[in-house]
Formats: structure tokens, C-alpha cells, sequence
């Protein structure tokens, strides 16, 4: 093991400029869930890809935000325990997106001293000079070892990508077993795939006012028994939720199941109830409960 590589590196960045397609793209599997919203991403998502040199340990987190109560402050920590740990971090920006200069993330991330690749996504969509020019004023802001224009959608500059990392990644024994994909349990990714169609089929507030519980996953020979508790926080939510004779509730029902048949490679039998749990955001009880940090 004395040439091997293995370390932890962090995706940040603001929410919506492909944290989570990137990490998918690099690990080559689904891990992450994706809509056009931002704040998709709620925990940390590890991802895990092996080979015989070496092994990357990605940590997909919530996009950055100015907390506004206890669900983003959760979130946050997220991102900070993801920095603390990180032998490299990956900070992604697109032509769309800025950070000032005093940004507190980008100013720990300077000051973490620890190695960065700034990444900047969405390359497919730009004009003219703007990728120099962005990357350019991003050289002032951020102290970074090498600065990688990609596209995550198009897989532009991931291979690239893929090299620089390694070359970065300290001589160390593999942490993980090199089978293992992921550090969250199968009901972790059951919720979420329920919780990424309730994203991509309501407007407004809803998705943001949802959280996904499995509260049974019986994984038997032929088939896998799934029960989903949707909580929203008030009782008009749950009307939308449901729909005009359930129809709107089944729809997401129905693709969440096709997209759990072809995660678990397994026939999928998918119960969902909808429960109205006050303010959930707010409450640390319930936060607790739902897997997020106090």
C-alpha cells in the first residue's frame, strides 16, 4: 500500500451550480439527487470510487446560504464538518453564480490551508471570453492550486478533473472497503428519491416544507416493501401534496418506484402517507428525527 492514495475531498459551492451532478459524474453513479431548485441537497452525501491506486472519498454538500432557521443552520454544519475533514476541496462556481471576497466560507477556505481546485462548471453554456474572464477574477478571491473549467452535464474536463484530484490525494491506505460505494444506509436513498419527485412535481413552497421518513424497508427475496412517511408543515400542504383524489400524490409515487426498481436493481412495492408535522424546520426535535445535526 505504499504507493496507494486515498483522502476526503469536499464539493462546496452555492446552491444550483452542480455540486451534486459533479459528484455523480465523478463516482459514476446516481448518489445525489438533482432538480433545477436550489437547496436540493439537505445532508452530506459521501461517494465512494476505488481502484487499485487509489481511493477518493467525495462528500457531496448543501449548497451555501445565509441560514435562516434551524434546518439551514443543520445544513451548514454540514458543509462546515465537510471542510474540517476534507484533504482537498473541491469549490465549484459557474458563469452565473458569484461570492464576494468576504464570504465567510471563502474566507475559512482560504485560511483552512488546506489544498483547493476551483472548479468552474457549466463551460457549455459560455461566450466569448467569459470563462477566462470569470476564472480570472476568481484567481483574486481564491487561493486554489489550479483553477479546471468543466461541464458536469456534458462531461467536458471531468477526466482532466479526475487526474488533478488524484495527483493531490496523500499517500494513505484505502478507508473504505474497495466495494463500497457510499457511507449512507439504502433508507437514506429510498427518501430521497421519493423526496427528489416531490421537488420536481410541485411549485412554490412545498418541496422545501417536505421531508421524507422511511419508516419501513423489508427487503425480501423477490421484492422490496418500502413505507414513506411525507411530513409537511401545515395542513393546506398536505392538501396540494395528495392532489384532487390522490392524483397528484400517486404520480410521485409512481416515479419514485420506477426510479428505486432501477437504483436497487429489484422489484419495489411503495407505500406513501402524507403527516402534517408543525413547522419542522424550526423544530430540533423533529430535525433530530429526520437525520439532520442539532
Amino acid at each position: 500500500m505504499k504507493d496507494h492514495k486515498a483522502g476526503f475531498v469536499s464539493i462546496v459551492g452555492k446552491p444550483n451550480v452542480g455540486k451534486s451532478t459533479l459528484m455523480n459524474v465523478l463516482v459514476g453513479e446516481k448518489l445525489s439527487i438533482i432538480t433545477s431548485k436550489a437547496q436540493t441537497t439537505r445532508h452530506r452525501i459521501m461517494g465512494i470510487i476505488s481502484d487499485e491506486d487509489f481511493q477518493i472519498v467525495y462528500s457531496d454538500t448543501p449548497g451555501i446560504l445565509d441560514p435562516q432557521y434551524a434546518l439551514h443552520q443543520s445544513m451548514m454544519a454540514f458543509v462546515h464538518g465537510a471542510l474540517e475533514d476534507a484533504d482537498l476541496i473541491l469549490f465549484i462556481n459557474d458563469l452565473y453564480e458569484d461570492v464576494p471576497p468576504n464570504d465567510p466560507i471563502l474566507k475559512k477556505i482560504n485560511q483552512s490551508g488546506i489544498p483547493v481546485l476551483f472548479v468552474f462548471n457549466k463551460i457549455d453554456q459560455a461566450k466569448g471570453t467569459q470563462v477566462h474572464d470569470k476564472i480570472t477574477n476568481w484567481k483574486e478571491k481564491l487561493k486554489a492550486v489550479d483553477y479546471v473549467p468543466i461541464s458536469a452535464l456534458e462531461k467536458q474536463g471531468t477526466d482532466e478533473l479526475m487526474k488533478k484530484i488524484i495527483d493531490q490525494l496523500p499517500n494513505h491506505p484505502p478507508y473504505f472497503p474497495k466495494d463500497e460505494l457510499t457511507d449512507k444506509p439504502l433508507r437514506f436513498f429510498a427518501a430521497e428519491i421519493v423526496r427528489e419527485k416531490i421537488f420536481l412535481n410541485y411549485k412554490k413552497e412545498v418541496p422545501y416544507s417536505t421531508e421524507v421518513l422511511i419508516t419501513e424497508f423489508k427487503n425480501e427475496p423477490e421484492i422490496i416493501r418500502i413505507r414513506a412517511e411525507i411530513f409537511v408543515e401545515r395542513k393546506s400542504q398536505k392538501g396540494i401534496l395528495i392532489g384532487h383524489k390522490g392524483a397528484a400524490l400517486k404520480k410521485v409515487g409512481t416515479e419514485a418506484r420506477l426510479d428505486l426498481e432501477s437504483f436497487f436493481s429489484k422489484k419495489v412495492f411503495l407505500e406513501t402517507h402524507v403527516k402534517v408535522a408543525d413547522d419542522w424546520r424550526k423544530q430540533q426535535q423533529k430535525l433530530k428525527q429526520f437525520g439532520y445535526r442539532g
